[in-house]
């Protein structure tokens, strides 16, 4: 696929001329050199990279730069960076001059010089270090902003470089992270559905199906991946990069996270809260992706009840203070704002309950999606011996209240209180 081409705009059927404001789109061996042409009318440089990161692009990158004054954060490498206040501070404070952002790294880099560039109106550029995720053209900078997860509508970059000699000695966690994260798509693209379905939310099939399309060509990457065969890692990159294209395209993170990131947004949320561990990202977003296909799976095998669930409210604030600890009021302000817990859906997933079912039963079931991961060796295993039993539940029935966002966990929720094993 040309994503240069796709940067320059589609006129699509759904009544929307999409458009992506990247200027360069850069995936090949040798394209960090690119950079010094890229950046020839910049003088002041502010790099933002970590240990690791640093490390694995210093030579490309210097050498490209070498007659530019270049300033530098470099987090530590040991510690997790969490994309907070005092991350985002850490930047600010050296941003002094500089005419331009250059961020060396994935997840958490690539979303602090995005909302760091964007609030201080300076142009970025990000040269990525690991096919670990697919924020890299969206516009939306996944932060953690007074406790709470929250996705910052942000600019994109100028360009994006990614230089597969770099990508391919990433970290395999980081590898495997940006597989899970795209196996993740079939989840977020059934909610997408699903709301629209419910909701009457805007749907482009235009997007849909590129999406999907990219799910596909990334299946066939597993095992080449795991040998960090060049092809197979230029594959997955596009595939994360194409994504994200599409989620400027569609003004929202909507196609590419839904109730899989909401899961895997709790246990890093909770994680933090509690000072105990959490798995990578994309990671997480994998196997909760095998969750999300087992609540589908219960739905469809379900008969809707008669009556709306919802606890008592005094119930509801008692479990969240338990669960979010600190950032329970802020979880519980978001829903009040937004007014799900009041709003009465059963009439329509009464009348609609065959068409929902149909919607759920599109994607693939969870034996499927564990098949998918098994090629590139995840084992859910690993999933459970991290997180207990109570913790994943906790997760079904409340990360839903993360976020804004309509999902398969809302409609569980509401038909059986979000409990795996009484529905």
């Amino acid at each position: 696929m040309d994503i240069n081409n796709i940067l320059c705009g589609v006129e699509c059927a759904c009544g929307k001329i999409h458009h992506c404001d990247i200027e360069y789109v850069h995936i090949e061996a040798g394209a960090i050199a690119r950079l010094e042409k890229l950046c020839e009318q910049n003088e002041n440089i502010l790099m933002v990279a970590d240990e690791n990161t640093y490390s694995a692009a210093r030579e490309y990158v210097e050498k490209a730069l070498c007659r530019k004054t270049v300033k530098k954060v470099i987090f530590p490498g040991k510690t997790v960076l969490i994309p907070n206040e005092d991350a985002i501070e850490r930047v600010r404070v050296d941003l002094d001059g500089a005419d331009l952002i250059l961020g060396i790294g994935s997840g958490v880099i690539q979303d602090l010089c995005k909302y760091v560039a964007f609030f201080s109106k300076i142009p970025y550029i990000i040269v990525a270090t690991a096919p670990s995720m697919d924020g890299y053209a969206s516009d939306g900078a996944a932060m953690i902003l007074n406790g709470m997860k929250e996705t910052v509508k942000a600019g994109l970059p100028k360009a994006i470089i990614a230089d597969t000699e770099v990508l391919k000695d990433a970290p395999m966690e980081m590898i495997k992270a940006g597989y899970g994260d795209i196996i993740g798509k079939f989840s977020a693209l059934c909610d997408w559905k699903l709301s629209t379905e419910i909701n009457g939310e805007y749907f482009c099939q235009y997007i849909y199906d590129t999406t999907y399309d990219m799910i596909k060509n990334t299946l066939g990457t597993a095992k080449g991946l795991l040998v960090r065969d060049l092809k197979s890692i230029k594959a997955l990159m596009e595939g994360l990069i194409v994504v994200g294209i599409m989620m400027s395209f569609a003004g929202s993170s909507r196609p590419a996270s839904g109730s899989e990131h909401h899961l895997s947004h709790f246990f890093e949320i909770v994680g933090i809260v509690e000072g105990k561990p959490y798995l990578a990202h994309g990671i997480d977003v994998a196997y909760s992706t095998v969750i999300t296909a087992d609540i589908r799976e219960k739905v469809v095998k379900s008969a809707f009840p008669d009556e709306l669930y919802r606890e008592s409210k005094t119930a509801y604030a008692e479990n969240m203070k338990k669960i979010y600890k600190t950032v329970a009021e802020g979880c519980m302000a978001l829903q009040d704002e937004v007014g799900n817990y009041n709003v009465d859906r059963l009439d329509i997933y009464k009348a609609k309950e065959q068409k929902i079912k149909e919607i759920l039963s599109e994607m693939p079931s969870s034996e499927q999606i564990k098949d998918m991961l098994g090629m590139a060796e995840f084992d859910m295993s690993e999933f459970y011996a991290t997180y207990s039993e109570e913790k994943i539940q906790n997760a079904i029935s409340y990360a839903k209240d993360l976020k804004d966002r309509y999902t398969v966990l809302w409609l569980y929720y509401d038909l059986f209180g979000g409990r795996m094993n009484e529905a």
